[in-house]
């Protein structure tokens, strides 16, 4: 039970930790900026985008400055390394969540086997006349397989909400890091027809 007990610990210290980050990320969160930035972008105003995104603990926010930043040398590679970074912050100890999920009943079972063992070893020397002392002994062996499959029943809900509370974000990431690059690319041909344009006359 002791290593039971410290699974359920663990599980439960990753399950808060996940649970205050992804709602401190909500509400960092500021749709209106990303839009903002983006019709800025379009707008080639680069400037006001520096001046507008300041301070700003967006994740969305933050990959888009980095390709805004980068726009120069490679802006799809800039954002898919900013990108790479969040996803590997929303996905942290979630490893640890699932290890827990898997251990914890196998754990279980162990502790269950053994207890079945200690009170067949008493069977063997003790006698049939004193059957309670085993069965009380198979009881109580089983609850450590309970208290295995508990384990792992209520942290596979919250392990799989912060699996797709990371899917949702970088399909929100994806969104808007293809939004920026086909503003960018519009900005740059419509930047080089002008130079045509006035190279021409």
């Amino acid at each position: 039970m002791y290593p039971l007990l410290g699974c359920s610990i663990l599980a439960l210290t990753v399950i808060l930790e996940r649970a205050f980050f992804w709602l401190r990320e909500d509400i960092r969160r500021d749709q209106s900026l990303v839009d903002q930035v983006l019709e800025l972008c379009r707008q080639g105003d680069w400037a006001r985008v520096k001046e507008r995104v300041e301070g700003s603990k967006d994740f969305v926010i933050r990959i888009l400055v980095s390709g805004i930043v980068h726009r120069e040398f490679s802006m799809s590679k800039a954002m898919e390394t900013a990108a790479s970074d969040e996803m590997k912050r929303m996905r942290r100890y979630l490893g640890v969540l699932d290890t827990m999920i898997t251990v914890a009943p196998l754990l279980g079972i162990f502790g269950t086997v053994l207890g079945i063992i200690t009170s067949f070893e008493h069977l063997g020397t003790s006698s049939i006349e004193h059957p309670q002392a085993v069965t009380g002994g198979i009881a109580q062996a089983l609850i450590t397989t309970a208290a295995g499959l508990g384990i792992a029943i209520l942290s596979v809900f919250p392990f799989n909400y912060f699996n797709s509370r990371a899917e949702n974000a970088a399909l929100a990431i994806e969104k808007y890091a293809t939004s920026l690059e086909i503003v960018y690319e519009k900005l740059t041909q419509r930047s080089l027809k002008e130079g045509g344009s006035r190279h021409e006359s």
